[in-house]
């Protein structure tokens, strides 16, 4: 299991609401720390994705759990 500096449950949010939770979390953070973003949108496995290519972060992994999948960003 990887570990996270901050979480942020989108559970049940559908598009754009999780990209745009996470990219508001993340400008609170610094450069490094990561940000584990639990999703259950199925649209979450292609925009989170796209949205770390276009800001710059790393998406580190994916792992799924019960309910949601838990996308690991690397802030930028």
């Amino acid at each position: 299991m990887m570990q996270a500096d901050a979480e942020l449950d989108a559970i049940g949010l559908l598009c754009p609401l999780p990209v745009l939770k996470a990219r508001k979390r993340l400008k609170s953070m610094t450069a490094g720390q990561v940000l584990c973003v639990l999703a259950s949108d199925p649209a979450a496995v292609v925009d989170i994705p796209h949205f770390c290519t276009q800001s710059g972060h790393t998406l580190l992994g994916v792992e799924e759990r019960e309910t949601a999948a838990a996308y690991f960003i690397r802030h930028a």
